[in-house]
């Protein structure tokens, strides 16, 4: 489909028809030639769970690509950056603009925030139904 976020990676385990696969997600440098004595460069590991009603016919250490819709990473990118901003920049607001002092307001910005963050991870099962990969190839 077009606008899918696809990855390739290894299948790390399988638990009934969940299927955990380990991607490694290289940065840019990919292609730089000096990426091998540059410090920037790396990757990183991510473990995603995928749900596939045919995970026993797939086994550990087999490559598979993993696909997501791309309205579904525009969520992601909203829960975790675009909201917490909305708040961080409202309590800002709500307590400069009466005349309170910078430093309380940076103290509300952030104590905002643990609340929001406390939230997402209570509801992480809920966001995990939303935010589903497949399986695909």
């Amino acid at each position: 489909m077009a606008g899918d976020i696809r990855h390739q990676g290894v299948v790390d385990m399988i638990d009934g028809q969940t299927v955990v696969v380990r991607i490694t997600q290289d940065t840019a440098c990919g292609g730089c030639q000096a990426r091998d004595i540059c410090h920037a460069a790396g990757s990183r590991e991510r473990l995603v769970e995928v749900w596939d009603a045919d995970a026993g016919n797939l086994q550990v250490g087999q490559t598979v690509t993993v696909s997501g819709s791309g309205s579904v990473g525009m969520k992601a990118v909203w829960i975790a950056f675009g909201l917490p901003l909305l708040l961080l920049f409202a309590a800002l607001m709500t307590v400069i603009l009466p005349g309170g002092s910078e430093k309380t307001a940076a103290f509300v910005a952030l104590g905002v925030l643990v609340p929001y963050y406390i939230g997402v991870y209570l509801f992480r099962k809920r966001l995990k139904r939303v935010f589903q990969f497949r399986i695909i190839g």
